[in-house]
């Protein structure tokens, strides 16, 4: 077995434990003595020759293969278990901040906010008040037929991400490379079998980037559900599939899609969500306290704050009287609501207006932007040209990577930051026992499935075959303790989705809420960590292959934060 050695921890400056060095010496590995081609490299030997795979004997030509590959499988699980002792778990910080770029607080001038899901975190209740009043739009307006008033929101049955094709009326995961994640193909509120979807798809999993979407997420037969406020929108169109399919009624599925889209809008656009959470605040808004501290130790050490939002004033002025206090407009440069993301960072055409403090229009042309006044519509063009605003000086947070965060970053050289509130429920997920055994001993075995499958003979086949389905009975237990339909929201069975894709592009850290920010000083630099390309991934101690060690004692290897 491996020599394993040891990693130095790190704790300070209200920062996370680090790790700094971890030393293995793969002694069990010895290719250099026996020609083997390194950590999972192939060897120039034939597989039934005598000799040794990975450092380990190997039966000779003619010898029992099926004892052999059982005593490999056996050996490396006890070697798992042993690797996990009892407080190898609640090694990841859910308060923590993660970096996909390195950016260093100190250059960071002036902070930028989105409100909703971003400095105003909300209940889960919302998502059921959205469900039931958008359901009861479509049967009193639209008259859709009553029995869909039966229907109530499932809290947990969608996650944000998921792409929705309008033709085939499918909600499903689609992985980083545009390949649908199978078994989580939902028709209605039932899945989709695997050959069925493989089948609508002209007998593959792929789905073209023409069809995928535009920048925003918006194709011409799909769209993909960015925003948390889909949430109760993607349950809402599966119960009403689920409703015409049940009772066999057919219907037009763009119609559909559209009624639903606009049933969604109006109880946003018509205000009523905003008197729900104004006339009960306590129960709607998290985390008031942690948001007023994050501002003013931002403006006590002289950072510009501003703030720019798709909500209405009167909305936002409730929220943060309740969350950061009466005079919370002191602590902001700048105000602008009801902005119109994303066409405000992209369409030159609507000019800055003013409201008076009681939310009035004001009439003059707008030549400053001035400290304290609240401001409407405008365009980012304008908002640079008058601020002088610029470049990586600036920090953006939001909870939308399209319509917050895409343009900012990749435009206009802005520094953003992704919140993304399921973070802290995940990683409370990661760091169980469950999950830590059922994610470790699933690396072992596919390490074993790559070094063993040399061995074709008919009952070597067997052995392999029944790995196999062990593995992905273990894939489909690790998706289900995050969410049994569709899984994690950051990875499909073994690759990034396409949420993680569009996070790592358009976001320099990201976070669960704007409160993490306390837990870091405001000149403390983030540094991503070097993850292996597939070329460099014998460099890393993170792996589990047969006959080779490299992963030191998980206890020992600490995650960042």
């Amino acid at each position: 077995m491996a020599a394993l050695g040891s990693a130095v921890l790190r704790r300070g400056g209200g920062a996370a434990p680090r790790l700094l060095a971890v030393a293995v010496s793969c002694q069990s590995c010895r290719h250099k003595a026996t020609g083997d081609g390194g950590h999972g490299q192939p060897r120039e030997q034939h597989p039934a020759a005598p000799g040794r795979v990975g450092g380990q004997p190997v039966p000779a030509e003619g010898a029992d293969t099926k004892t052999y590959l059982w005593a490999r499988y056996h050996e490396m699980k006890k070697l798992v278990y042993d690797l996990l002792p009892p407080g190898v778990c609640n090694l990841l910080n859910p308060a923590a901040i993660y970096a996909n770029n390195e950016i260093s607080l100190g250059d960071v001038e002036i902070y930028g906010f989105d409100y909703d899901y971003t400095l105003a975190q909300y209940s889960n209740l919302l998502h059921s008040m959205i469900f039931n009043t958008a359901r009861d739009i479509l049967i009193e307006q639209f008259k859709y037929p009553e029995g869909l008033g039966k229907y109530d929101y499932i809290p947990g049955f969608a996650i944000r991400g998921l792409h929705y094709d309008v033709q085939k009326s499918l909600l499903m995961k689609i992985d980083a490379f545009h390949y649908v994640q199978l078994g989580t193909a939902y028709r209605g509120l039932k899945p989709v079998p695997d050959e069925e979807v493989i089948e609508l798809y002209g007998g593959t999993q792929h789905i073209p980037l023409y069809q995928m979407s535009d920048f925003y997420g918006k194709g011409p037969s799909l769209k993909q559900f960015m925003d948390i406020f889909s949430l109760p929108e993607m349950t809402l169109l599966s119960s009403v599939i689920d409703y015409f399919i049940t009772h066999g009624i057919e219907f037009d599925q763009v119609h559909l899609y559209k009624d639903i889209s606009d049933a969604i809008r109006d109880v946003h656009v018509k205000g009523v969500m905003y008197k729900w959470i104004e006339k009960d605040m306590e129960q709607y808004i998290l985390h008031g306290d942690e948001i007023y501290a994050v501002l003013n130790r931002l403006v006590n050490h002289k950072k510009k704050l501003f703030l720019i939002t798709n909500s209405p004033f009167s909305f936002v002025d409730k929220g943060m009287k309740h969350m950061v206090g009466k005079n919370w407009r002191d602590l902001f440069d700048m105000v602008i609501v009801q902005a119109d993301k994303p066409n405000f960072f992209t369409d030159r055409r609507k000019p800055f207006r003013k409201l008076d403090d009681k939310g009035s229009l004001q009439w003059d042309k707008i030549n400053q932007l001035e400290k304290g006044k609240i401001y409407k519509e405008g365009n980012l063009f304008d908002f640079l040209r008058l601020t002088g605003w610029r470049g990586s000086k600036v920090l953006y947070f939001g909870d939308h990577l399209y319509s917050d965060l895409a343009d900012l970053m990749l435009r206009h050289g802005w520094r953003t930051g992704a919140i993304v509130p399921e973070l802290e429920t995940e990683i409370r997920i990661i760091n169980t026992e469950q999950y830590m055994h059922s994610l470790t001993w699933q690396q072992a075995l596919t390490g074993l499935l790559e070094r063993m499958q040399m061995y074709q003979d008919a009952e070597s086949k067997q052995v392999l075959l029944e790995w196999m389905k062990e593995r992905q009975e273990i894939r489909s237990l690790t998706k289900n303790l995050f969410n049994p339909q569709f899984g994690s929201i950051f990875r499909t069975f073994h690759n990034p989705t396409y949420f993680s894709r569009r996070l790592v592009r358009f976001s320099d850290i990201y976070m669960a809420s704007i409160s993490c920010l306390l837990n870091y000083d405001v000149n403390f630099t983030f540094y991503p960590r070097r993850t292996p390309l597939q070329h460099e991934a014998p460099l890393w101690m993170d792996q589990l292959c047969t006959g080779c060690m490299k992963t030191p004692f998980l206890e020992e290897m600490v995650h960042i934060r």
